[in-house]
């Protein structure tokens, strides 16, 4: 992965080192946020068709498929429309924690192997967090992405999906005894 602004020229140089003859580059993205610009800018001549950014400052919808093109040196690059949403694709598998190493790690450093990772004690991922070696947002990320893998399983396995709703209905009779014993209602 490589960080590329065709506005500020920031990557361009770097991502052109990468592009040897023979290998493939691939523009995936949401909508409006400048493939084909990209695209555009490597061939050097305006091979695609692209918007300029709207009044609220978001890029457009233009590329509306797929197209292969052959750049100056021999790589090959793949424009590609701008995609809605992305998702898992399969719940198994260790990609999550191939992904997110660095937070694998820091959970195997947990003191409790069930750490949750919110308030227990020797938590090393919310001492992370508080000393600034994983950022929030990357942990953010993760928790996402782990609960689309959850929704993905829950979809594919029923006793996954009744596992979950018994450990929701647990959590909820905690909260109840946790707010009656705090004297809420």
């Amino acid at each position: 992965m490589c960080a590329v602004s065709v506005v500020s020229g920031v990557g361009v140089d770097a991502l052109r080192t990468l592009l040897l003859p023979g290998t493939t580059l691939v523009l995936l993205g949401s909508s409006g946020t400048g493939k084909s610009t990209l695209a555009n800018h490597l061939l050097g001549e305006h091979a695609q068709e692209v918007s300029s950014v709207g009044a609220n400052a978001r890029g457009r919808h233009t590329t509306t498929a797929r197209e292969l093109f052959v750049l100056p040196g021999g790589a090959l690059l793949i424009d590609t429309p701008g995609m809605r949403e992305f998702r898992l694709w399969d719940a198994e598998g260790d990609a999550l924690d191939e992904t997110f190493a660095e937070i694998a790690e820091l959970a195997e450093r947990c003191r409790f192997r069930d750490c949750g990772h919110d308030t227990e004690p020797g938590c090393a991922i919310v001492a992370a967090l508080a000393e600034g070696a994983l950022e929030s947002a990357r942990w953010a990320n993760f928790l996402k992405l782990q609960r689309e893998k959850v929704a993905l399983a829950r979809r594919k396995d029923a006793r996954v999906a009744a596992e979950e709703k018994r450990a929701v209905r647990a959590r909820s009779r905690e909260y109840r005894k946790r707010d009656r014993a705090r004297g809420k209602t």
